[in-house]
Formats: C-alpha cells, sequence, structure tokens
C-alpha cells in the first residue's frame, strides 16, 4: 500500500513539530520519496542518531515487506 506524500511529513512533523519537512515522491508511486529534515533538535547530535530519530517517528511503516513506505532517501541535518 502506498503512502502520501502529506501523510509522512505528518508522521515526522508529530515528533519534531518545529522541523522544516521536505518531501520529493521520487517515483511517483507513494513508495519512493526523499525527506530533508531540519530541526533545532539535532543540534549536537551526528546524523546516524538524528535519522534513527526520524525513523522512529515514522512508527514501523517501512518495517518490512508489508510496510507502507518502501525507501526513503533521508537527510537530517541542524539549522544552520
Amino acid at each position: 500500500m502506498a503512502m502520501e506524500a502529506n501523510d509522512l511529513e505528518a508522521l515526522i512533523k508529530a515528533s519534531f513539530p518545529e522541523a522544516t519537512v521536505t518531501i520529493t515522491d521520487l517515483r511517483g508511486d507513494g513508495n519512493h520519496y526523499a525527506a530533508e529534515v531540519v530541526d533545532e533538535s539535532f543540534r549536537g547530535m551526528n546524523r546516524v542518531q538524528q535519522q534513527r530519530a526520524v525513523y522512529a517517528a515514522l512508527k514501523g511503516k517501512m518495517d518490512g515487506p508489508a510496510g507502507e513506505l518502501h525507501a526513503l532517501a533521508l537527510t537530517t541535518k541542524a539549522p544552520a
């Protein structure tokens, strides 16, 4: 089952309400997205910690072959 870009953004914003979130559907199929998440809470975290925090916000939507989201190219950073 495909996921809508606005649903993906809502999941991320639920955990990072002040974040700037940009979602791009890479193939137009609702399964392959790129997301850029910029949030102050990432300051002092390394990239792996930042990305783990975002994946946790997805609440299992990428888990296993039955996951709603097949692929996510994720970019995370603290604001400049």
